[in-house]
């Protein structure tokens, strides 16, 4: 197609085209009119028998109230002055509900039809074919349904209808496209005559080298802003020609004092690159001193953490204890000295007893906060792999949180599918999913009576594992958001919170399971999750039953 078109001159393309514009739309246009005409005669036609076949209904009525089929016969005889009417049945509907054929009407020269008895429903509605419309209405009285009238008509209006519509088109289709081409040819003369012109201007100058030549105009805006663009293209050529000669006699003085400017330009070259070159070890100098830095600030956060966080729960207990020593002391002195009261007895029992209960308290929320410590830590790429249930550890996770989660109202939906087993750590998996929702019902639904929390577990190139874990809790804030996975970061200082959880799912997911974690930016509402690690998928139907 491309090389017909390179073959093809500026005025036999113009010709072209416009004739197959002209063309396509004149068949469009032609088309979709024929279209509507053919589809309004029809529906015309459609009408009028329906009109005809209710008319007929209407006067069968007395006769077959009457039983009196002669005089039936003699009204569809005035059906003669009709020249499209053919045939006409009228069914009567008996006693026992059952359809007989009551009268009928034969245009002359034309044969009698079968009975429609069983058509009553197909032909409800006209319908159209080998030259005859047929239609079947029905005949009511008072609401009450006494029978149908079969109407068939002759098509041969409709045809002839379609046949002129049709001619008609095409003779305008035809006189609109020799018009159209007359008008194109006078159009490309007027359009190619200057463009020629041109042409052979550019020929003499591209043999002849004369740029001060130049193109004249002819009256048409688009081809005379050709020509000033083309006339300016030629004075520019001419004064880049001057420039260039100017140019070389130039260039011919500056050779004689090259190799010296070059000699000077590798020194300076030579000179930035020392610079850049110390300026370069400067920068990762700073860069190691900063990331020294930060890691000396991480651990300074973290001694401070620790020394807060277990310093608060071992300062009650020793508190506590040194209560109960005093009480114990003063107890010693009474008994010994026989004024040992029984009120005082139980007194004492009682403080200590909850003295005792202060201690154990403390002592055991300091034993949680070490054993916290120490699995952020500790490297749990020990633990072996097992094949188990995505959908059932789901389920045991949530049976396992039961005693926290039956004092809230908050509302947990998992979405995993059922078939999915694969070979990995359950331990970290069941780690990270109480960490998260604990960090949501205590951090994420502060002050909210009844949240939701959404996780979605799905399988990425079945390979991998992505879970996205999100709540329409109340967020974190930006400043917060940026330092979620550090220790020790926390909204609940000194109110319970160590500030390790997030930081124990980011060693989790990174160095037990092997992934990555993210967290989405932008939520105005709530947080999100977003967990990836590998995992080996197995066959369901050899784990059925296990977890």
């Amino acid at each position: 197609m491309a090389r017909f078109l390179k073959r093809l001159s500026i005025k036999r393309l113009i010709i072209l085209v416009v004739i197959l514009i002209t063309t396509l739309s004149l068949l469009v246009a032609s088309g979709a009119n024929l279209y509507n005409q053919i589809t309004s005669y029809k529906q015309s036609l459609k009408d009028n028998v329906v009109v005809f076949a209710d008319l007929i209904s209407r006067s069968a009525i007395n006769a077959i109230l009457d039983d009196d089929i002669y005089t039936e016969e003699q009204n569809l005889t005035a059906l003669t002055v009709s020249e499209v009417i053919e045939n006409v049945h009228i069914y009567r509907l008996s006693t026992e509900g059952e359809l007989k054929f009551f009268s009928s009407y034969n245009k002359q020269g034309i044969a009698p039809v079968k009975e429609k008895l069983d058509q009553t429903d197909t032909l409800a509605q006209p319908k159209i074919s080998s030259g005859v419309v047929e239609v079947i209405r029905p005949i009511e009285f008072e609401g009450k349904l006494l029978g149908y009238t079969y109407l068939r008509t002759s098509s041969a209006e409709l045809d002839e209808l379609i046949w002129r519509s049709i001619v008609v088109t095409s003779v305008t289709s035809l006189f609109c496209l020799a018009f159209c081409l007359v008008f194109t040819i006078k159009l490309q003369r007027t359009i190619t005559r200057p463009v020629e012109s041109m042409v052979r201007l550019v020929q003499r100058i591209s043999r002849q080298k004369d740029y001060s030549s130049r193109a004249e105009m002819n009256g048409i805006k688009e081809l005379d802003l050709l020509s000033e663009a083309f006339n300016g293209m030629l004075q520019r050529t001419q004064d880049h020609l001057d420039r260039q000669t100017k140019a070389e006699r130039e260039q011919a003085r500056l050779n004689v004092s090259l190799e010296e400017k070059v000699q000077q330009r590798t020194q300076a070259l030579k000179e930035a690159n020392n610079e850049l070159i110390e300026t370069l070890e400067k920068l990762h100098q700073f860069q190691r001193q900063m990331v020294q830095n930060e890691k000396m600030a991480s651990l300074g956060d973290m001694v401070a953490g620790v020394a807060h966080e277990v310093n608060t729960p071992i300062g009650l207990g020793v508190t506590a204890s040194t209560m109960m020593l005093d009480r114990l002391i003063v107890l010693r002195q009474s008994f010994e000295e026989k004024t040992l009261k029984a009120s005082a007895l139980s007194k004492f029992l009682t403080e200590g007893e909850e003295n005792l209960n202060i201690i154990y308290r403390n002592l055991n929320r300091a034993a949680e906060l070490i054993s916290s410590f120490k699995q952020v830590a500790v490297d749990q790429s020990s633990e072996n792999d097992r094949v188990f249930s995505f959908s059932k550890l789901m389920d045991e996770i949530l049976l396992s949180m039961r005693p926290k989660l039956k004092k809230v109202n908050h509302k947990i939906t998992i979405t995993c599918p059922e078939d999915l087993y694969i070979q990995s750590k359950a331990g970290p998996i069941n780690q990270i999913f109480i960490n998260l929702i604990m960090n949501s019902i205590i951090h994420g639904f502060e002050h909210i009576d009844q949240g939701e929390i959404t996780i979605r577990i799905y399988l990425v190139d079945s390979v991998k594992i992505c879970i996205e874990f999100s709540d329409n809790g109340k967020g974190i804030p930006e400043q917060m958001r940026q330092r979620i996975f550090d220790p020790f970061v926390t909204t609940k200082r000194g109110q319970g919170g160590s500030g390790l959880g997030m930081h124990l799912v980011y060693n989790l997911v990174t160095q037990a399971l092997n992934g990555s974690i993210s967290i989405s930016n932008g939520m105005q509402q709530g947080v999100k999750f977003n967990i990836l690690f590998p995992v080996k998928v197995v066959d369901s139907q050899d784990y059925q039953g296990t977890l």
